[in-house]
């Protein structure tokens, strides 16, 4: 008998008994087997929970076992990356075909590197919920060749594996 049909067996017996409809002689018997059952029933669903806990502390585990395995993957592959575009830089090769892959040196985007935020006009500054850099305004103004104090135009590269 499943739990809730149990349940359904002790609440329909008690109001049985309040009814006056169930002999006293079979009253304990039944009683005592009901509550054997549930008892049996609510222990093994308590089982069940701990088991189910216990897995969820596993998972969470492996989790962050995965977490740090994907980390240190992802470094491992950033100082390939770095160490490659470093030795393509010494010998001035701007782009090796290879079989599977293209690898080049490339420009990036130009972006705002602020080495003196202090000298920046305020015209520069965005009022969101505190105050802020409108890098994209600057970078606009130095790619057009005007000077804005506290700031300068960089160029950096990356390595594309294609």
């Amino acid at each position: 008998m499943k739990l809730y049909e149990l349940g359904e067996s002790y609440t329909s017996l008690l109001e049985k008994i309040e009814s006056g409809e169930f002999q006293l002689d079979d009253l304990k018997e039944t009683l005592e087997a009901i509550e054997e059952a549930i008892e049996i029933k609510v222990e093994s669903i308590a089982k069940i929970v701990k088991a189910t806990e216990g897995e969820v502390g596993v998972i969470l585990e492996e989790e962050t076992r995965l977490a740090n395995k994907r980390r240190a993957l992802q470094n491992s592959a950033e100082r390939l990356k770095e160490y490659a575009k470093g030795e393509l830089r010494k010998t001035g090769i701007q782009k090796v075909k290879g079989k599977l892959f293209t690898i080049a040196l490339q420009k990036n985007p130009p972006s705002v590197e602020i080495f003196s935020e202090s000298d920046i006009p305020e015209d520069y500054f965005r009022i969101v919920t505190q105050k802020s850099i409108d890098k994209k305004s600057i970078l606009e103004v130095l790619k057009a060749g005007e000077s804005v104090p506290g700031v300068s135009l960089k160029q950096t590269e990356s390595l594309r594996i294609s």
